[in-house]
C-alpha cells in the first residue's frame, strides 16, 4: 500500500450543537527523539486560541499504523472522548508522521461521551477530506568516500538521481553523506562500483 504524508498544514471548522472544532493537521518531523516539535503545535495552538475550552490532540511518528510513537490527550474532556478517537482515525490513514490538533469552543450543549467521541472523529475525518497528500519516498542513506578530483563527478549523480547532499567533511578525502530514492539506489552503486569506490549504507 502508499504511503502518503501532509503536503502542508490543513485547517477546517467543524460546528456541532454549537460548538466549535477547530481542526489543525500538520505534517511533523519522524526524529523519534524529538518531540519538541509537537510541543510548540500544540502551544502555538493555545496561543492563538486561548479563551477555547480545550485543546486536544494526538500524533503518531514513524510508519503508521506501525508506530513506534503515538500520543494522544484529552485536555480535560471525558476520559477517552477526544485524543482516543482522534487518534483512531490517523491509525486508520496511511498517512505517516501527522499532528491533529481539534480546539473546541463550547457551545452551551452537552454533547455527552458518545457524542463528544463522534464529534471529535468527525473534526479529523472533515479535515482529511480537503488535505492535500503527497506520496512517501523511500530514501536510501549513505556514506561515500571520494578523491577531491571525483567529488563534483559524484554531486553531479547524486543531482541526477534525485538525491540530495546531507553532509560533507574534507581530510584526505571528500566524505559525502547522500540521501535519495531507494527507486535510484542501483544506478548510483553501479557508478560507484565503476570507480571501485567504497559505500556505506546507514540501515546496513
Amino acid at each position: 500500500m502508499t504511503r502518503f504524508t501532509l503536503d502542508k498544514v490543513c485547517k477546517n471548522t467543524l460546528e456541532i450543537k454549537k460548538s466549535q472544532f477547530i481542526t489543525w493537521l500538520i505534517p511533523i518531523n519522524d526524529q523519534q527523539s524529538n518531540k519538541q516539535e509537537v510541543k510548540d503545535y500544540i502551544q502555538q495552538a493555545k496561543n492563538e486560541y486561548p479563551d477555547a475550552r480545550h485543546h486536544c490532540w494526538a500524533y503518531i511518528m514513524g510508519a503508521n499504523p506501525n508506530s513506534m510513537t503515538a500520543a494522544m490527550s484529552d485536555d480535560g474532556e471525558p476520559s477517552g472522548t477526544a485524543g482516543k478517537p482522534m487518534l483512531n482515525v490517523l491509525q486508520h490513514k496511511p498517512v505517516d508522521n501527522i499532528l491533529a490538533i481539534v480546539i473546541r469552543y463550547f457551545g452551551g450543549i452537552k454533547l455527552g461521551a458518545g457524542g463528544l467521541v463522534r464529534a471529535y472523529s468527525q473534526a479529523v475525518e472533515q479535515c482529511f477530506s480537503i488535505a492535500d497528500l503527497v506520496p512517501v519516498i523511500e530514501k536510501h542513506t549513505l556514506t561515500v568516500q571520494v578523491p577531491f578530483s571525483d567529488e563534483q563527478w559524484l554531486r553531479h549523480h547524486v543531482e541526477k538521481n534525485e538525491g540530495d547532499i546531507i553532509n560533507t567533511q574534507y581530510s584526505d578525502l571528500v566524505t559525502i553523506e547522500i540521501s535519495l530514492p531507494k527507486s535510484n539506489f542501483n544506478v548510483i552503486k553501479e557508478s560507484l562500483n565503476s570507480r571501485s569506490y567504497v559505500y556505506k549504507l546507514a540501515d546496513d
